[in-house]
């Protein structure tokens, strides 16, 4: 297989990564066809996996103007992922020129990527640092550049908490970057569900089933334990509550069924 240039050398490019078949799922170039094939895979259980992904995205980019007009101008997305159209960066500057902005991933190719995009812009950056350890995050030199948190920050954990397993305790993390933020900081979060899926769950279960072949398990989580990572917040209307629901810029009926799948919702530091 060809390595091609945006690819780093220390990357297995034989192994498929949660970041790239998502890259693949929203149209993306920036996967290979070991990523493709475990996408389609996946596909074959759960043909809605696109639909999920944008409205991920669009419930993103919603929540971050939310932010933008709330008065917030610094943003840190943990476990980013590879930027595509409208990421976060893009977003927030748009609404707020000068908006900062800090991207966190521990994949190689996601960092490669975010550095690529971000040339240049000196309000923006990315580290490689992962979810589990919060205190590497707030204490890199690249976030402490960017982000002030002595004023409020929107914190985006959107859709990677579902690739954290129980064994890792993502509440301690998630508890831990709370107790960080100065009051009035968002966290911004997404997260996978068997709820509001509109496939028996057997057969969803085959997707999942394809994440945990590639080592990397979705955890499948209900509204009752997505909820418990607000704990320490106030939530924004309306809520927890699937994505397409949550301040719809259109008629959220005129949603494709798949979009609302699993949860997204905004919380307030009291």
């Amino acid at each position: 297989m060809e390595r091609p240039a945006w690819a780093p050398r220390s990357i297995d490019i034989s192994v498929p990564s949660v970041s790239r078949m998502y890259d693949f799922y929203l149209g993306g170039s920036h996967n290979f066809e070991v990523d493709r094939e475990a996408a389609r895979r996946a596909l074959e259980f759960m043909p809605g996996l696109p639909k999920i992904m944008q409205a991920n995205r669009a419930f993103m980019r919603r929540a971050v103007r939310f932010a933008v007009d709330e008065g917030i101008t610094q943003f840190l997305d943990i476990g980013s992922g590879i930027p595509t159209f409208g990421s976060v960066h893009e977003v927030a500057q748009a609404a707020h020129p000068g908006a900062r902005v800090v991207y966190v991933d521990h994949d190689p190719v996601a960092v490669a990527h975010s550095q690529a995009v971000l040339e240049g812009n000196d309000d923006a950056d990315v580290v490689a640092a992962d979810l589990r350890k919060p205190r590497e995050i707030l204490s890199n030199p690249q976030t402490e550049r960017l982000i002030d948190r002595n004023r409020p920050v929107a914190l985006l954990l959107v859709a990677i908490l579902h690739f954290v397993e129980d064994t890792d305790d993502p509440y301690s993390a998630v508890a831990e970057l709370r107790d960080a933020l100065a009051p009035g900081s968002l966290l911004i979060l997404t997260h996978a569900s068997y709820e509001g899926i509109p496939l028996p769950q057997e057969r969803a279960e085959g997707a999942v089933d394809v994440y945990k072949n590639i080592r990397n398990p979705l955890i499948m989580r209900s509204r009752e334990e997505i909820a418990r990572f607000f704990e320490g917040y106030d939530m924004v209307e309306p809520g927890l509550v699937p994505m397409p629901k949550w301040r719809p810029d259109t008629a959220p009926e005129d949603e494709d069924p798949y979009a609302f799948s699993g949860f997204g919702g905004v919380g307030r530091v009291a």
